[in-house]
């Protein structure tokens, strides 16, 4: 009877440590890096993005850019990762336990800035910061104001519907089944001067628009990306 027993118990831990544990999800180290460099693994496309499987210091992971050629095994540079946890791809039909959405994304290295001193950082404005760019000079519209005004007196204005005047200077599109811009007017309330705003519209980077929406504060999206003010609800006109 013994015998059995111990037999049995044998035979139970061999299994046992036979069960693969099932593996976590690996997410890319130091998402506020300005620049990293991967290895594509897989890709598969669509209309809209280009997914691909990637491996960056020995860990991989999914990651998402604009729809675009890309060669399985080479090497490529990225910065500004989104993370999106449990998104699902209609165009695949599939859910990503985690994926990364990236917006700049090369076979060269890419260039850090330093006329920003938040690029890379999480801002009042979040990650996805633009740089200055000096050459904007756009008047408000009637009843309008201007991103500088906003941002002044931005307690004055939560929760209320307001309209601001800008230039488009970045697009990030069908992310949490939103669109997001960023507008710049030439305007700065102290190193502040872009404006990010969800829509279900969208724009072209370099279009000159008039967005009409809700100002949220302190909007936390999660995975670090807070918002001290943000635009929700946006409606774009020209």
């Amino acid at each position: 009877m013994r015998f059995l027993i111990a037999l049995f118990l044998v035979s139970s831990f061999a299994l046992s440590s036979c069960v693969q544990k099932k593996k976590e999800p690996v997410k890319p180290i130091d998402t506020n890096t300005l620049m990293h460099q991967v290895t594509v693994n897989e890709i598969i496309q669509t209309d809209s993005y280009t997914y691909l499987k990637v491996e960056e210091n020995g860990k991989e992971f999914w990651m998402a850019v604009n729809s675009q050629e890309v060669s399985e095994g080479e090497k490529y540079y990225y910065d500004s990762p989104l993370e999106m946890k449990d998104f699902n791809s209609k165009a695949l039909d599939r859910t990503f336990e985690t994926i990364f959405f990236v917006q700049n994304f090369s076979t060269e290295p890419i260039k850090a800035t330093t006329s920003n001193p938040m690029a890379g950082k999480t801002s009042p404005q979040g990650k996805a910061i633009e740089d200055y760019n000096s050459d904007i000079d756009i008047q408000p519209v009637d009843g309008g104001l201007t991103i500088a005004q906003l941002y002044e007196s931005k307690a004055d204005y939560s929760n209320k519907t307001v309209k601001v005047k800008g230039k488009v200077v970045k697009v990030n599109s069908n992310i949490m089944g939103r669109n997001w811009l960023h507008i710049q007017d030439g305007t700065k309330f102290g190193e502040i001067y872009d404006l990010t705003f969800t829509s279900d519209e969208t724009a072209q980077v370099g279009d000159v628009i008039t967005v009409e929406g809700v100002v949220v504060l302190d909007k936390d999206f999660g995975a670090g990306y807070f918002y001290d003010l943000i635009l929700e609800q946006g409606k774009i006109t020209n």
